[in-house]
């Protein structure tokens, strides 16, 4: 296929075209403004629907209402837009229905900075909203990624009929690299028997809803979404792992942060170091089993974050004790250096 050069925000719009999404609501913020800019334009001439709400609040309800309907919608935001988005997801969730949220992170709390940052990890793997529910999150690294994984958040949200984010950061979001997409719309055709798409005579009325006053049925709603988590943990893991056949130190890096990680390992590496790298790509489920296995043979493991230190929790409890767990992070909007991280692989080894 041919390759194209493009901005990270852009090729996550196009990438949801080719998904068949045919609906987007979003609210502009920086660092992610370009996906609705991006939307503006190309949603009218696939037969789609473009809306600026008036707010986040605004945007994530009519997600609410239009995937309720069956269809293929999505919103993006960067984080304090993902903040006030939170009850509208709470109440997707317990709606079960499928949606597609875009979150490309910027400094915080509050309003922060606009520069990248990964400290929305905990707001992303561990609800979002109140209640006991779940978002798939997935952590692309490349813009080619970034392609492939907002087509595969699509089917991901259709099968488990659930939110599914896609969380980047400012970086992402705003570097260009060549990327391919499918020629074609790729969206699968998934029947759809619950949506509010109007009976005509034929059945019973369907109703979304997330309200259930009885206690016990509730409760018996909850522990079926459970089970459903549980499946989803056992089937849909993602996670990249370089070099840990020999290694001694490890490190646990996503995304941008990633990158710079590799590159810190090839010059530790030519120092003589052995150091591989596990990069989740899926947030939420984590890849806590390649991360119990390597932790029982290896000197250390190192996380890498644009935080203060949130994955690196989910670490700890994969490695439970197996062997010591670092910490690494650059916060407000900093970045991450190859030579900060090679100095923190001579301290450990």
């Amino acid at each position: 296929m041919e390759k194209v050069l493009m901005k990270g925000n852009e090729a996550i719009a196009e990438a949801a075209i080719r998904a068949n999404c045919k609906h987007f609501f979003g609210y502009p913020i920086t660092p992610q403004t370009e996906i609705s800019a991006y939307m503006s334009k190309r949603m009218p001439k696939v037969g789609g629907t473009f809306m600026q709400a008036e707010s986040e609040v605004a945007a994530i309800n009519m997600v609410y209402g239009a995937v309720g309907a069956g269809v293929r919608a999505m919103t993006s935001s960067s984080s304090p837009g993902i903040s006030l988005k939170a009850e509208g997801l709470s109440y997707i969730a317990g709606a079960d229905l499928p949606c597609v949220i875009v979150n490309i992170v910027r400094a915080g709390p509050g309003l922060g900075g606009i520069q990248p940052a990964q400290s929305d990890y905990f707001q992303a793997v561990k609800g979002g909203g109140h209640g006991d529910y779940r978002m798939i999150v997935i952590a692309p690294s490349s813009i080619q990624e970034i392609v492939d994984c907002t087509i595969s958040a699509f089917d991901l949200a259709d099968k488990y009929r659930m939110p599914v984010m896609l969380m980047g950061d400012g970086m992402l979001g705003q570097m260009m690299e060549p990327v391919s997409f499918p020629e074609t719309v790729v969206g699968s055709v998934i029947e759809k028997p619950w949506a509010t798409t109007g009976t005509k005579m034929k059945r019973k009325a369907n109703v979304i809803n997330s309200l259930y006053i009885q206690p016990d049925e509730l409760e018996q709603i909850i522990i079926k979404r459970q089970h459903k988590y549980a499946e989803i943990e056992q089937n849909e893991v993602k996670f990249e792992a370089e070099g840990l056949e020999d290694a001694e130190i490890v490190l646990v890096a996503y995304a941008t942060t990633a990158r710079i990680a590799k590159a810190a390992i090839s010059q530790a590496k030519k120092e003589g170091f052995k150091v591989g790298i596990i990069r989740p790509i899926t947030l939420w489920p984590f890849p806590n089993s390649i991360i119990e296995k390597t932790a029982a043979r290896v000197k250390c493991m190192i996380t890498v974050e644009m935080s203060t230190g949130q994955m690196v929790e989910d670490v700890r409890l994969a490695v439970n004790g197996a062997c010591p767990v670092y910490f690494y992070g650059r916060t407000g909007g900093n970045v991450p250096t190859p030579a900060a991280l090679l100095e923190q692989i001579r301290r450990y080894v």
